[in-house]
């Protein structure tokens, strides 16, 4: 039978495709089995215009979901004749806030996973090891202030009026929209001022927008002069940022808020626009992993800025603790970075030798083994500290303090005696494999102390170990740091621990007088302490108000920048990142969960190389899991509960601070960043990224 010249009831149907491009509606008549490629065929023939259509795909937006298997038929992805398809340009502008608060924008894959997004993005901006780094959504003080779970329970409550589709991404406060709609969640204040229907149509990463907040202007360039200009601009930063982006940081004030935070990260596993974020909306790009892999100066220039950027905002805005000393160590080589900027730097590139000592150096290790000994009496010989240590067990409803002991250790194992006159039967042996040490370090009151967390079967057991000088602080120190890792004290990098550590206290002492006229700079507290210790230092005048009191706190920041006046830019970075690295909370990325069976909320802190149950309020690690005896970690994506299992133990919880599946992509991406080599050729393994992070059987 014949209708207008077609042929019905043969299982054709009508499908309508808006072209966002163009913003206009075709209807094609279709069967269930055509394929999507045969679709957008027939499609472009349609439109009959002559324009490069290669980047285009289907979009369906009530799905969530790209339609990129051209193979697969309308029938595998479900579309039916109620179906509402999108053909829309697969690359898209989006904002990118730099980890220095910088805005650009950028041509991105918005079709493809996230994690290969960020790869091919840091490709172009030519930032090695991508896979350390990855997107996030910008938050408001607001989601401070509510769990994760709470969102999704008001949300399952409005669904039932508001039928707008599920949206695919897990981890995310954003609703499902379709391409042109808007949503408060995300920060739309740096929008194009072109509207999607207006935007040229353009090959796929053609174009780049950097918008400057230096005073310096705007750069427009192709993604072919990127390596030059934009690589340069990436490894210096403006001293502020723009008052705007200042004020949307978030000063995070407890663990609890802190653990909300880790909410933001986009699914790895999903696309961009899968979750939520449409063209012209604001991603943060920042560095999601901890475990930076050969931080080069020869070639991450601007990796290593972005880092330090991190690291800075991350302490200015007390994300992270630190002591006072520690805080005037870091405003001191911030002032060094920004004195050093426009001075003439020593040349990074003619490093040959350089290279060619460090490779030799690494292949005589491997083929030595990690031991300095070489002759067989030094063979013969196993390495050993011995001294006068003071030393508590810290017991609740306890007055008991310090007391002396006389304290050896030798092959992971840390004894303690009543004095070197009594060495035959020591009160206790503590086997220091897989402990946790946190400095306790005071410089102004002369405290060097130690904290130790040992494992035990119903948990950790605490240790104070106070000790009498910087020096022996450093060897005993560097001693139980190697510990943590499983290495005695025979390994080759014990020395050069020890000298770090030095090194690290030695910034920390005020100059005796600074070598900069406070007068002939202008400098703001404020913009070199955190607000808790700009108020502090600022307070430590006495008597003097206004003007004095924040002589006062200049006058400290130069006295403690005399100890790095002489370091050129890059090494003055790379301080501040190893003093960052240095502190205790440096790494962990918190979560709030419930373990199965428990009442009480805890919190789950995730590092490079352990697991770690902690007290909400105080921090303090209840217990600790390595990562290297994990046997099994997955998701049970019905009741969004975590699984790990471990030698000894089997671990069940949910999380309520973020979806489950952050939690397993934090710990599939440090496992992932772990099997890392020295390998110069080697090509990043997306898909075992993939395998390990995914969460899928």
């Amino acid at each position: 039978m014949m209708a207008d010249g077609k042929v019905v009831g043969d299982g054709s149907w009508e499908l309508h495709i808006q072209v966002t491009d163009l913003q206009v509606e075709r209807v094609l008549r279709v069967k269930s089995d055509m394929h999507i490629g045969g679709v957008m065929l027939r499609l472009v023939e349609e439109l009959d215009i002559a324009i490069d259509w290669s980047d285009h795909a289907l979009w369906w937006p009530k799905k969530n979901v790209w339609l990129t298997h051209t193979r697969s038929t309308l029938d595998q992805y479900g579309v039916g004749a109620a179906a509402q398809l999108e053909f829309t340009p697969m690359h898209k502008t989006l904002r990118v806030q730099m980890p220095d608060l910088r805005y650009m924008d950028f041509r991105v894959d918005f079709s493809k996973k996230t994690f290969n997004a960020v790869v091919h993005l840091c490709k172009d901006l030519g930032i090695r090891y991508p896979e350390e780094l990855s997107f996030c959504k910008p938050l408001g003080s607001d989601d401070l202030k509510q769990n994760y779970s709470e969102k999704q329970m008001k949300k399952k409550s409005t669904s039932a009026t508001v039928k707008n589709g599920t949206p695919a991404d897990t981890n995310s406060f954003i609703a499902n929209r379709s391409h042109n709609s808007t949503n408060g969640s995300l920060d739309r204040s740096h929008h194009h001022p072109h509207s999607p229907a207006r935007t040229p149509i353009s090959s796929p990463g053609s174009t780049l927008r950097h918008t400057s907040n230096n005073g310096i202007g705007s750069l427009n360039s192709t993604m072919d002069s990127v390596d030059g200009d934009l690589s340069a601009c990436l490894a210096t930063s403006p001293h502020q940022p723009t008052e705007e982006a200042r004020a949307k940081l978030l000063r995070p004030k407890s663990l609890l808020e802190k653990a909300r935070m880790n909410v933001a990260w986009l699914d790895s596993s999903l696309s961009i626009m899968e979750q939520g974020v449409r063209e012209f909306d604001t991603l943060l790009l920042r560095f999601k992993f901890f475990s930076f892999y050969d931080l080069n100066p020869k070639y991450d220039a601007a990796r290593i800025n972005l880092i330090y950027e991190q690291s800075k905002w991350a302490i200015l805005n007390e994300e992270i603790d630190c002591t006072e000393e520690e805080m005037l160590m870091f405003a001191a080589l911030q002032l060094q970075v920004n004195l050093q900027v426009n001075q003439p730097q020593p040349d990074n590139n003619t490093g040959t030798e350089d290279d060619i000592d460090r490779a030799l150096s690494e292949l005589q290790m491997s083929l030595e083994g990690s031991h300095v000994s070489t002759s067989p009496a030094d063979i013969m010989h196993i390495p050993e500290l011995a001294d006068y240590l003071k030393f508590m067990k810290p017991r609740r409803f306890t007055l008991k303090g310090l007391k002396q002991y006389y304290f050896t250790y030798k092959d992971l194992e840390l004894r303690y005696f009543k004095s070197a006159e009594y060495t035959n039967e020591p009160i206790e042996t503590i086997n220091l494999r897989g402990c946790e040490v946190t400095p306790d370090v005071n410089l102004s009151q002369q405290r060097y102390g130690i904290k130790l967390e040992v494992p035990a079967a119903d948990g950790m057991t605490d240790y104070i170990i106070r000790c009498s000088s910087e020096e022996q602080y450093a060897k005993w120190m560097a001693a139980m740091r190697l510990a943590s890792k499983g290495r005695s004290l025979a390994d080759s990098s014990y020395d050069s621990e020890v000298k770090s550590i030095q090194a690290f206290l030695s910034m920390q002492h005020p100059a005796p007088a600074p070598v900069l006229n406070p007068e002939s700079l202008d400098i703001q507290p404020e913009h070199y302490l955190s607000p808790r210790y700009s108020k502090r230092i600022r307070g430590k005048g006495g008597w003097c108000a206004g003007p004095y009191a924040e002589y006062s706190a200049v006058q400290r920041i130069l006295e403690a920048h005399a100890n790095v006046k002489d370091l050129p830019l890059v090494d003055a970075k790379l301080q501040y990142i190893r003093a960052w690295q240095a502190l205790p909370e440096y790494g962990i990325a918190l979560f709030l969960v419930k373990h199965m069976g428990q009442k009480r909320e805890e919190l789950l802190g995730v590092a490079f190389n352990r697991i770690m149950r902690m007290d909400l309020n105080t921090g303090d690690h209840i217990k600790t899991w390595r990562y290297n005896t994990m046997k099994a970690w997955n998701v049970n994506w019905e009741t969004r509960h975590m699984m790990i299992q471990f030698e000894d133990d089997h671990v069940v919880f949910s999380c309520l601070t973020a979806d489950c599946k952050v939690v397993h992509e934090f710990i599939g991406g440090y496992i992932f960043l772990s099997m890392r080599t020295k390998d110069a050729n080697q090509n990043l393994n997306e898909e075992l990224f993939h395998k390990l992070t995914g969460g899928w059987v």
